[in-house]
């Protein structure tokens, strides 16, 4: 296993983190939108996947990447293996967390509401998480990072900031906890197609293994 910090945007993220077992960085990117022809950063996100994963994805073994990034069912596969799923979400550009906040609030509820699972439990869960980020500030280097346990629909979220500490809340909503998860793993829909692509190769490098 490579030991050296991978360096996105020139953010380092390590090659492995550890919560309950070893997962490894299986995928890394950036979100960013372009206004007049200037290309805007606003964060740097690592994907780390328990190795285990390849088992569950057989049925795409010798596929290649830019086929694999294009491909939602992969990715379904992908975000419902019960393995431990580990997001680090590093801000680049400063924001407020209201700001954050509302994309993802307003991401999940339209997923959930698509498929008729947008009930008062979601709304509660979805009000949580809001409060949670809505008084935060997004200092550059602050890191967001979300635990998704492999057999459980839970989620921990952990906000740290330089000089503030760490605070952090649990979502206890699968329905929540799996657009989350979609929001930022979810293929063709995900908020960053560099995290999407980079996944898809580096799944597909396994894989071939």
């Amino acid at each position: 296993m490579a030991t050296e910090s991978v360096m996105v945007d020139e953010i380092p993220f390590p090659p492995q983190i550890t919560t309950t077992k070893p997962l490894s960085l299986l995928g890394h990117g950036i979100t960013d939108i372009e206004i007049h022809f200037l290309q805007i950063k606003f964060t740097a996100i690592g994907v780390y996947l328990e190795p285990e994963i390849v088992g569950h994805l057989q049925k795409w073994k010798g596929k290649p990447g830019n086929e694999l990034a294009e491909n939602d069912e992969f990715f379904e596969a992908v975000i419902s293996a019960p393995v431990d799923k580990f997001l680090r979400v590093v801000i680049i550009k400063e924001i407020k967390g209201s700001q954050y906040v509302v994309q993802l609030e307003s991401e999940v509820r339209d997923r959930l509401a698509e498929i008729d699972k947008y009930e008062e439990e979601e709304e509660e869960a979805l009000e949580k998480i809001v409060e949670f980020f809505q008084s935060k500030y997004f200092k550059k280097n602050s890191v967001i990072t979300f635990y998704f346990p492999a057999t459980s629909g839970t989620a921990e979220i952990v906000f740290a900031t330089e000089g503030k500490g760490e605070s952090k809340i649990n979502v206890g909503n699968a329905n929540v906890v799996e657009m989350i998860k979609k929001w930022y793993l979810g293929g063709t829909r995900g908020l960053s197609p560099t995290t999407i692509s980079s996944l898809a190769n580096n799944l597909s490098a396994e894989l071939s293994k």
